[in-house]
């Protein structure tokens, strides 16, 4: 009878890491684990949506509170490219988000009296 042989790698414990590309990183505790620029909640999206209205990459360096370095827009720009993907079915969830928000208020208003 065959004895089982054991993996050479062993058991580690499997974690999630956060790490997810040079300058991107993915954490459950921010943005909704959405692809964010390292160190900031500004979201890969948020760059690409600047990309979309026209910017440059050197056009994106101050445009949030928090400075951006070349490398970093680059690298969230490298990341849609090659997770496009995941980066619109976040762009289709939050456009999902804002359908409803708009449906409910508009509901809301509805109900109120008019003054």
């Amino acid at each position: 009878m065959r004895q089982p042989t054991r993996s050479k790698i062993g058991h580690s414990m499997a974690t999630a890491a956060k790490i997810a590309y040079p300058h991107i990183t993915k954490d459950p505790k921010v943005c909704g684990g959405k692809a964010c620029v390292d160190n900031t909640r500004i979201r890969v999206m948020d760059i690409v949506e600047l990309q979309r209205e026209g910017k440059r990459p050197e056009d994106m360096l101050h445009v949030f509170t928090v400075p951006l370095t070349l490398a970093q827009v680059h690298a969230a720009l490298a990341y849609y490219y090659d997770h496009r993907e995941e980066i619109e079915a976040s762009f289709a969830e939050d456009d999902r988000w804002e359908e409803e928000h708009e449906r409910a208020k508009a509901e809301h208003q509805a109900r109120r009296p008019a003054k």
